[in-house]
């Protein structure tokens, strides 16, 4: 009777740590979400420097983190907003966890980030920049070029190896 209940103990035991060994393993790299989640997830407006700007939901995008943590990026539409909220912000991010850009560690919480990027046509890197939603820089580096043969105006595309790259056009930055 011993041996039984053992025997049953050891198997319940490796079942459950298989399960767990499965769940960790699947949340060790980045994921893309979308339906549902992906659209209660994105904001309709996005608030910066006194602005509730209108953000485009055809060009978000909503990641699952290697740890769990969902992050939303979009565009936004700063037309007909004064020049210099124009020249600064391309879009905004919402982050329920840490995230690394531009090898600095961001955390919770929401920003504006800005993208210049090079001529059309000119395959140079462009230059990203990260600011806190007053306005202050956090972080910005530079933008390699990659070559895309249908480059979207944002999207994260995850590598098989789990890492994820946040791009605009055919620049990007890396996600960690």
């Amino acid at each position: 009777m011993r041996k039984l209940r053992l025997g049953l103990w050891l198997a319940a035991v490796t079942v459950v740590s298989g399960s767990v060994c499965q769940s960790v393993l699947a949340q060790s790299k980045f994921e893309v979400v979308a339906g549902k989640a992906f659209d209660s997830a994105v904001p309709k407006d996005f608030y910066l420097e006194g602005n509730a700007i209108p953000t485009e939901k055809r060009n978000a995008v909503l990641v699952k983190t290697p740890a769990g943590a969902r992050a939303v990026f979009a565009l936004i539409d700063t037309a007909g907003y004064a020049a210099s909220i124009t020249a600064k912000y391309a879009g905004m991010l919402i982050t329920e966890g840490d995230l690394t850009l531009c090898g600095q560690k961001v955390t919770v919480g929401s920003y504006g980030f800005g993208w210049v990027l090079p001529a059309t046509g000119v395959n140079a890197p462009g230059k990203f920049s990260l600011y806190n939603q007053a306005g202050a820089p956090v972080a910005d580096c530079a933008a390699p070029h990659a070559d895309l043969k249908q480059p979207r105006p944002l999207q994260v595309i995850v590598a098989a190896d789990g890492s994820a790259r946040l791009y605009h056009g055919k620049n990007y930055i890396a996600l960690q």
